[in-house]
């Protein structure tokens, strides 16, 4: 994946920006709260077997409204209604539309991405998704949304974002506030608001385009601080581009104290997980201490993701290696894989 790295002078920040939307990032985890005790969403067989009438502390559940308990289970995922279902008849009925809509999600996933057996369908994928969209499923809301937008129907695809959002969807919410910063005119305020809200619910897309946004002063005043710890928490939530601008942050004093070894550390997770520009950088800072070997691993891979700059310096420290040496540095980028990430 090609990224910007170091800014020319005529760039306002070194901070990279992000590719507008990738589906995923969903934890599923929900609270149903508003009872004498607070409920997860993951429901075991056994809490409730041993509970007669799906009473717990004398609150009757199959009570619960029909509308409220559809939309507080928008955002669970198929394991979970079916545990959910099994609370009682009453809720097995209620969430009977959600369990039609996530199997129909899962159908849509299979035409669009296509799979063993089923050929790839963009208008049937929509089709299903759109299905279970008008189930309550805010998966199905959410998908339906990027095929639309990838379809340039912007318009039908903020639509399904908006629903989804106010349902609470952290990835519809992330989404919804991308939008409103690529919209013309932009609209900044509402897309702080939206991925404050994703940020909150732990979505790390959301932390590290809110994180820019506080960065720039983009619908809010700029706050280096705020910025800094939001691209932390996307960091340590495994976002590869939060990484490489946290160990900027360090670099530069931005936000955090200046810290030479914690900015080496997030450079080089940045770069183990492919991040092609802290490949380069971290290649850049081996060489500068002579550990050329490992220079030229990672400089080779930076070369390999497209980093031009990083081509020269490799064969710069590939003279200095003897044969063995550069063939097993040949070797090791060969082999390297790299590290899981949430992109």
């Amino acid at each position: 994946m090609k990224q910007r790295t170091w800014p020319d002078r005529s760039d306002g920040s070194p901070f990279t920006a992000l590719p507008l939307f990738k589906s995923g990032d969903r934890n599923g985890k929900i609270k149903i709260s508003g009872w004498k005790t607070e409920t997860s969403c993951y429901f075991q067989r056994t809490r409730f077997r041993s509970t007669p009438s799906s009473s717990i502390d004398g609150r009757d559940f199959s009570t619960l409204p029909y509308d409220v308990l559809t939309r507080i289970a928008a955002t669970f995922t198929l394991p979970t209604l079916r545990a959910a279902s099994l609370v009682c008849k009453s809720w097995s009925e209620a969430l009977r539309p959600l369990r039609e809509a996530m199997l129909l999600v899962l159908w849509g996933k299979r035409f669009k991405h296509g799979r063993p057996g089923v050929q790839l369908n963009l208008e049937k994928a929509l089709d299903c998704f759109l299905k279970g969209a008008a189930r309550g499923s805010t998966l199905a809301m959410v998908d339906a949304g990027l095929l639309y937008w990838e379809k340039g129907k912007r318009e039908e695809a903020v639509a399904l974002y908006m629903r989804a959002a106010e349902l609470g969807d952290p990835t519809g919410q992330c989404n919804l506030g991308i939008s409103f910063l690529q919209a013309k005119p932009q609209n900044a305020k509402e897309a702080v608001k939206w991925l404050h809200q994703a940020s909150l619910a732990g979505h790390v897309r959301a932390q590290y385009q809110l994180a820019l946004c506080l960065h720039r002063g983009i619908g809010v005043h700029c706050n280096l601080q705020e910025a800094a710890r939001w691209y932390l928490k996307a960091a340590e939530g495994g976002y590869v581009r939060a990484m490489y601008n946290t160990s900027l942050c360090f670099s530069f004093g931005e936000g955090f104290p200046r810290s030479h070894r914690k900015a080496r550390k997030w450079m080089k997770q940045a770069a183990d997980h492919g991040h092609s520009k802290a490949q380069f950088e971290h290649g850049l800072a081996l060489f500068s201490e002579r550990d050329m070997m490992k220079a030229v691993v990672y400089l080779e891979l930076a070369t390999r993701a497209g980093e031009s700059a990083a081509n020269h310096v490799k064969n710069v420290v590939l003279q200095r290696l003897s044969t063995n040496s550069r063939d097993h540095a040949m070797f090791l980028a060969d082999s390297w894989k790299a590290l899981p990430s949430s992109r």
